[in-house]
Formats: C-alpha cells, structure tokens, sequence
C-alpha cells in the first residue's frame, strides 16, 4: 500500500479522506469531478431542451426520443471501447481523448439544420461520452482505500446533480434569454468547456499504481487484453449482472426525466422556462443525496444501499407525478427535492460498485461496458414512455416504465456478490489464474 493511500485510509467522514490525499489524487479528483458535472450537463441539457427542439425542428415526441436513444446506444460502443483502450493504453491517455470527443460534437450539435443532422452530431457525441465517466471512475477509484472509495466516488458522481442543474439552467432562463431560433444554439456551443479539463492531467504521473502494476505485468508475460476478454467465463456471470443493473437503474431514471419537462408543461400548465427551474430544484436534492449515498454506501454495502435507493426512487415518483400537487411551487419544489435526491442520488453507487467488481487487467472494459449497455439499453424505457403515451397519459406511461426499471435493479443487486471495502490489489492476486476459472466473491 502507497504512502498516499495509508494516509487517505485514517480518514473518516463523507469528505475527510481528502485531507489526507495528495496532489496527485486531488489534481485527478477535481478533473473527474468537474469533467462528470460538464458531460451529465451536455448529456441531460438534451433531454430538458427536448419541447424546444421539438418546436424548432418539427419532430415528434417520438422523433426528439429515438435522438437520445440513439445517442445513448452510442455511449455504449464507444464507452466499451474506450474503456478496453484504458486497460490497454492507460486511464489518463483515454481520458484526456474522451473528454475533447465529446466536448467538439457536443458544440457542433448547435450547428445543426434538421433532425437527421442533430441525430448525426448526438451519436458522434455519445462515442466520446460513453467512456468518460467509467475511465474516470476507474482511474481515481484505484487509487482511494477500499474503506473511503463509495465516499470519494460518490461526491465525484454528485457532479451529475450540478449538471443537472446547470442543465436546467441553460434550458430554462439561457434559452428564454435568445431568439428562439439561437437559444438551444448557444446551449450546444456552452457544451465545448470540458475541453479545458485536459490540461489539468498529466499523462505519465496520474495513472494508477494498480494499473501500472497490471499493465508491467501484462508485458512480462507477454499478454493482450483482448475487448471480449469481460466475455470469457471467469468474467461473464459479473458482466451479466453488472450490466442488468446498469439496466435497470439507469432506466428507471431515465424514464421520468427525460420527459420531466414535458409532463410538466403538459399536464402541470406550466411554461418551458418555469419546468425548467422546477427541474433545477430536483438536482437540487439529487445533489445530497449523492452525498448520503456516498457516506452509507461504505457502512451498508453496495447492494443495500441500490436497493434502498430503488426503493425510495419509485415512492417518489408516484408522489411527484400523481399526487393533486398542481402547479405551484409551494407543492411542486418540495416533492421535486424528495424525487431528485432518489433519482440522482442512486447513481452514486456505481463508480465503487463497478470498481470492486472487475480485476484490474479488465476493469475500465467492464465497468465501460456494463454502465452504458444501461444506458444504451435504457433506450427501450425511453421510447417505451413515448409509445405508452399515445394510449394512455405521459405520466402513467413514466411511472410504469420507471418501476420496471427499479424491479431489474432489485435483482441485479441480489444476485451480485457484495463488495464494499475490498482490496483491489489482493482481489487480483484472488482472481489471478487460468482464464476459465470464476472471479472470487
């Protein structure tokens, strides 16, 4: 164990293991935080803008969804190979590409004329932010001590809240501030900022020890880690598992927000710019609850704690879509706080959960792989939503898709092994061996 890593591990609390980190694993915090809050804004800002492309474009619901599911499919060939090139070549090197793909078609995306020109840049954008988050979650969780990884993980994860809300922001007030015509324009050009965030990290300091040690080895025995390696037996049954839960939670999620917007000028009375600070609210309270997910993800276990969420996340969406709360803010903003700090907040778990289920050697592949063949996959909840409500009201057809999608999280979780506080070192020399044999739970 590095010197940085005993120091981090006498940390306590949600952020004290920072106090103990050294400049290297705060320079790479602070880059994988701020790239995560700017690609989730990118990501989620579509969605909230989707009645004013819809106006802009001419599309229907059913046009502006194939789009984000489109882009989300994307996310999930180019997360799976980005992140089989960081187990290759490095989670810095990937890292430092991913981040000015994604941020060059998320600015072109405001360039667009039609609907199959934006459909073209979302899909270009996607390749490049599939893979951000997972290599980024697997270079600094290889570095922090097993016992504060969901701690550190999970307030980097929180950045997806403050996406959120700047998201919202751009959305709402932004684009009210512009021409109709150039306001979701200058949304998409605001989307070239991450690139910034490539000359915070340095190629040949910031990786990992873990993966250096894994990559030395790899040469020694003259090996290469092929992108179907997550595949062969030793690997599938995690794979598998993994990917169901990325599934399930990710499609629950996506389910209700990516028509929050919609439901809320549609059958809440209220205008585009008013929806769009209401959505800002939610991210409010998604923000602490990645916070609280981060702090008991370590004390209740990786499962537990997705459960609870799930859980959670299906009572308050019920409220928030059924209950006579009208449109006023009084009653709107307070339900919007207990729905985002479920619906954000459970994507917390992911970066340790994810972290601690691979071995090195194929870790950033699988955790890439897993987490956006959820968020392709999650696609069929979002057309499922515009689909169901042509025969039945938008926000039943949320609500019906969001709890399928927290029942396959329920499972996954149940039949995954748990694995808060493990070793990522001693977890490779238990999962070392003939490629045929199972990975040690």
């Amino acid at each position: 164990m590095s010197e940085a890593r005993e120091t981090v591990d006498a940390e306590g609390g949600v952020a004290g293991w920072y106090s103990g980190a050294d400049k290297r694993m705060r320079r790479v915090f602070w880059t994988c935080s701020g790239a995560w809050a700017l690609d989730s804004m990118d990501a989620l800002v579509y969605q909230y803008l989707i009645p004013v492309l819809v106006a802009a474009f001419g599309m229907t619901l059913a046009q502006a969804g194939s789009i984000a599911s489109a882009n989300y499919f994307a996310s999930a060939i180019g997360g799976w190979i980005g992140g089989w090139l960081a187990d290759r070549f490095g989670r810095v090197r990937v890292l430092q590409f991913t981040i000015l793909w994604f941020s060059l078609f998320s600015f072109l995306s405001g360039f667009a004329q039609s609907y199959e020109q934006l459909l073209i840049l979302r899909v270009l954008q996607g390749i490049g932010f599939g893979a951000e988050w997972a290599v980024g979650a697997v270079l600094l969780g290889e570095m922090i001590a097993p016992r504060h990884r969901g701690k550190a993980l999970g307030v980097v994860h929180s950045g997806a809240a403050i996406g959120s809300g700047l998201a919202a922001l751009l959305a709402g007030p932004v684009v009210a501030m512009f021409p109709p015509e150039y306001g979701w324009r200058v949304v998409f050009w605001v989307g070239l900022l991450p690139a910034a965030l490539v000359f915070f990290l340095r190629r040949k300091d910031d990786d990992s020890d873990l993966f250096i040690a894994a990559r030395e080895r790899a040469i020694r025995e003259r090996r290469r880690i092929s992108p179907l390696a997550i595949f062969r037996p030793r690997f599938l049954k995690i794979t598998v598992l993994a990917s169901f839960l990325a599934l399930g939670a990710q499609g629950s999620g996506f389910a209700v927000s990516n028509y929050l917007t919609t439901f809320l000028t549609t059958e809440r009375g209220l205008s585009a710019a008013v929806a769009g600070l209401f959505v800002l609210v939610n991210s409010v309270g998604g923000f602490f609850g990645f916070l609280v997910n981060a702090y008991l993800g370590d004390r209740l276990g990786r499962g537990t704690i997705f459960r609870l969420f799930g859980a959670g996340f299906v009572l308050s969406s019920a409220v928030y879509l059924y209950a006579p709360l009208g449109g006023s803010a009084w009653t709107l903003m307070p339900a919007g706080l207990v729905y985002g700090f479920f619906q954000f907040g459970i994507y917390a778990s992911f970066g340790p959960f994810f972290t601690e289920l691979f071995p090195t050697e194929v870790r950033a592949n699988g955790q890439a792989f897993a987490y956006n063949f959820g968020r392709a996959s999650s696609g069929i909840f979002i057309q499922g939503v515009a689909w169901l409500s042509t025969v039945m009201a938008l926000s039943t057809g949320m609500m019906l898709m969001g709890f399928v999608g927290a029942l396959c999280t329920v499972i996954a979780t149940l039949l995954l092994p748990e694995t808060a506080g493990r070793d990522l070192a001693r977890f490779d020399e238990e999962t070392a061996g003939p490629a045929g044999s199972a990975p040690a739970n």
